[in-house]
């Protein structure tokens, strides 16, 4: 079993190093479901861990504009020169099919790897974009079987496990205790998961910059080291 940790800090990415996590997804806004991170970042975190960057550049869909495109192909480039083992990215044309932009995406990394992330869930069709997946060459797919989990998108996430040379790790509500369940419910071999709990004071006042989400009285979110370090134990079990 391998276990990807997807965090938004240097202290995250510490944290998954010492639990002993294959690999980091660096990311920035994990309340909005992950964004581009920083290059100031990227190039820190790379000298801590195997990292694969996270490149998507705004919230919401995966339908994007000719600009974005052009910004996600330079934002792959860029974090190939500061040291990241892979990129993690997608799109989707306006019909729910694989975008021919991926192509595009694949060529920019120039041999690093690539995966595909959960835009696969909202696809018109998870088995057919896994198929232009592979004949993109993208190393593997991120996916919760189209559901709010893993197990609960099991059924799917075994189906798609079998059917080509691309890795698929499954995410979606995945931790220590339920690890166990996810690997045999799906037959995968990688998880991937974002452990998180509040951090930080927010003093009372009517002006907070606490993150979206963040219970009272905390102003963000960390890595939970308990949570990873309990996850990638399971892995040795």
């Amino acid at each position: 079993m391998r276990v990807e940790i997807s965090v938004e800090s240097l202290d995250g990415v510490r944290v998954a190093a010492r639990a002993g996590a294959a690999r980091v997804e660096l990311c920035a806004g994990l309340s909005d479901g992950g964004l581009t991170p920083s290059a100031a970042l990227i190039e820190a975190a790379a000298g801590l861990a195997e990292v694969h960057v996270l490149v998507r550049p705004r919230p919401g869909d995966f339908h994007y504009s000719r600009d974005e495109v052009d910004l996600v192909v330079r934002d792959i480039a860029l974090a190939r020169r500061l040291g990241a083992a892979g990129v993690v990215v997608g799109a989707l044309a306006g019909d729910g099919t694989v975008a021919d932009d991926c192509a595009r995406f694949v060529d920019a990394a120039e041999g690093l790897e690539t995966t595909f992330h959960r835009a696969i869930d909202v696809s018109a069709d998870s088995r057919q974009a896994l198929n232009r997946l592979a004949d993109l060459g993208f190393t593997r797919v991120l996916t919760s079987g189209r559901r709010r989990s893993a197990l609960d998108g099991a059924p799917l996430i075994k189906d798609l496990a079998t059917r080509t040379s691309v890795i698929v790790m499954a995410c979606g509500g995945v931790r220590a205790a339920n690890a166990a369940l996810v690997l045999a419910a799906t037959g995968v071999e990688d998880l991937h998961a974002a452990p998180r709990r509040p951090t930080g004071s927010t003093r009372a006042g009517e002006v907070s910059y606490a993150g979206a989400g963040v219970p009272p009285g905390y102003n963000h979110f960390e890595t939970d080291p308990d949570e990873v370090a309990a996850l990638c134990a399971v892995r040795t079990a």
